[in-house]
C-alpha cells in the first residue's frame, strides 16, 4: 500500500521559491559532477520505506497550507561526518501543484495516508495551475478553491 510524507517547506514563501531552490541545487550538483538527483536531507529515517517508494510523494506545506508535492523515488539512510544518522529523500525534481489545504506547523516530517492527501490541482480545479499563486491563495481563503 502506498504511503506519503508531509513536511514544512522551511525558507520558502511560495511554490516558485521551492522550484527555484530545486533548480539551483540541481545546477550546483551538475557543476560538481554529481548525479542529477534532487536530494532532501532530513534527520529521522522513516521505517516504512517500502510503502513510501511504492508511488508515494512528499507533500510540502508552504505558508500554512499544503501547496504541492514531489514524487518520492528513494530513501537513503547515511551517517554524517559527526556520526549522526540522517537520510536523503530522493525526489523527482518536478513539482505537482495540489489542492491547497490548511495545515498546522509541526517539526520534521509525518506520514500521510492516501485518504488524507489533497487532490492534484489539475483534477480539483482544472486551469487553476495557470493562475498566479497569490490569486489561488485568495480564492482558497474565500472558500472558492
Amino acid at each position: 500500500m502506498t504511503l506519503h510524507l508531509i513536511k514544512l517547506c522551511v525558507g520558502c514563501d511560495s511554490v516558485k521559491d521551492l522550484e527555484s531552490w530545486i533548480r539551483q541545487r540541481l545546477k550546483e550538483r551538475r557543476k560538481r559532477g554529481l548525479s542529477r538527483e534532487h536530494l532532501h536531507r532530513t534527520r529521522m529515517v522513516p521505517r516504512r520505506v517500502d510503502e513510501l517508494t511504492d508511488g508515494g510523494s512528499l507533500y510540502w506545506v508552504i505558508r500554512g497550507a499544503v501547496m504541492c508535492r514531489q514524487r518520492l523515488i528513494d530513501v537513503r539512510p547515511f551517517v554524517d561526518q559527526d556520526g549522526v544518522g540522517r537520510c536523503h529523500f530522493v525526489l523527482e525534481p518536478k513539482i505537482v501543484l495540489v489542492e491547497p489545504r490548511p495545515w498546522r506547523a509541526f517539526q520534521g516530517w509525518r506520514y500521510l495516508a492516501p485518504k488524507d492527501v489533497p487532490r492534484d490541482l489539475d483534477r480539483a480545479a482544472p486551469g487553476a495551475k495557470d493562475m498566479p499563486e497569490t490569486l489561488r491563495r485568495e480564492l482558497r481563503e474565500l472558500g472558492l478553491l
